[in-house]
């Protein structure tokens, strides 16, 4: 099983306007309203990817209410706990005649230590060492935690005491992703942007960007996966390099494209696929995600069709 795991979901707002001006009235002619953030965004894609799955957060208020409502009308399978702070609102501007996309990111509100101890006690029951476990997005602040550990790492630590060790996939950055380094997560997932913040230096070239992919693998992470919008997806473990070139799509809406290729990833390798082919499979999830307007909604049929034309190289 995977269990796709985050404590900063969002309901997601997306305007289409005809002109967007600054500094102006602009009119919409197209307004959206979906369940979003990175660990719904997953939890959906692996619903539409047939994977066997299980989506755990936190959800509260009337944006929690629209939430639950989206995920049992998707049929997506899943345990959030109801909180009482409402859940943060995002939203995406679409101009539809050149397609510049703008995003208005609400940062996740503060959860109750009540929630965190529920999400700690979900995953220590759900999670095996066979299954998946996929942390998403970033942590809120959690009222009356006095602990510094990462929320990730400190769950990590109490599976592996508890002698149940998923394979983890990390899509997070910074401090959040350093602290769990050393538990040996066997993916992480930043983007080329997020590896620079945690690494602390710009990555102006390749020989910049594989040093520092090579400097978290020697850190503890058994795979690093980097990628850079439409561009190039790198991988690196302690002895291989391969490198993603992704074949070109109509970008309608980029939101939840890293999240699908998260989604696309794990379950391809929940179904028994190499690493590499998995990529590849992840990599035409976002592909095919960034085709839609609303995130997430994926056939797998056309996601097969361009995994297909993923182009793969392994660099010297």
């Amino acid at each position: 099983m995977i269990i796709a795991a985050g404590l900063s979901p969002a309901w997601q707002q997306i305007l289409v306007f005809d002109k967007l001006t600054r500094g102006a009235v602009n009119r919409a002619v197209e307004t959206h309203g979906c369940a979003s953030g990175k660990v719904i965004n997953v939890g959906i894609a692996l619903t539409y990817l047939q994977a066997d799955s299980l989506m755990v957060s936190v959800c509260g208020g009337s944006t929690g209410e629209l939430i639950f409502e989206e995920l049992r009308s998707l049929e997506v399978p899943n345990r959030c706990f109801a909180e009482q702070t409402a859940t943060r609102t995002c939203t995406t501007l679409i101009e539809r005649p050149t397609g510049e996309i703008t995003e208005l990111v609400e940062n996740a509100r503060p959860i109750s230590a009540e929630a965190l101890r529920w999400f700690q006690k979900v995953l220590l029951e759900s999670c095996g060492s066979e299954d998946w476990l996929v942390f998403s997005g970033s942590l809120p602040a959690v009222t009356g935690r006095d602990s510094s550990k990462s929320i990730y790492r400190e769950i990590m630590e109490s599976l592996e005491e508890a002698g149940a060790s998923p394979r983890v996939i990390l899509d997070a950055r910074g401090p959040e992703l350093v602290e769990c380094l050393p538990l040996r997560p066997f993916l992480v997932k930043p983007n080329r942007e997020e590896l620079a913040m945690t690494v602390g230096r710009p990555l102006s070239d390749e020989p910049s960007l594989i040093a520092a992919m090579r400097e978290i693998n020697q850190r503890g992470a058994e795979w690093v996966l980097v990628t850079h919008g439409p561009d190039e997806v790198w991988l690196s473990s302690a002895t291989e390099l391969w490198k993603f070139v992704p074949p070109r799509v109509d970008v309608v809406n980029a939101i939840g494209c890293g999240d699908c290729l998260t989604a696309g990833l794990v379950a391809a390798l929940d179904r028994g696929l190499s690493l590499p082919e998995a990529v590849k499979y992840g990599i035409a999830a976002a592909g095919e995600n960034a085709k839609q307007l609303l995130p997430s909604r994926l056939d797998p049929r056309r996601v097969e069709e361009l995994a297909q034309q993923v182009r793969v190289e392994r660099p010297a």
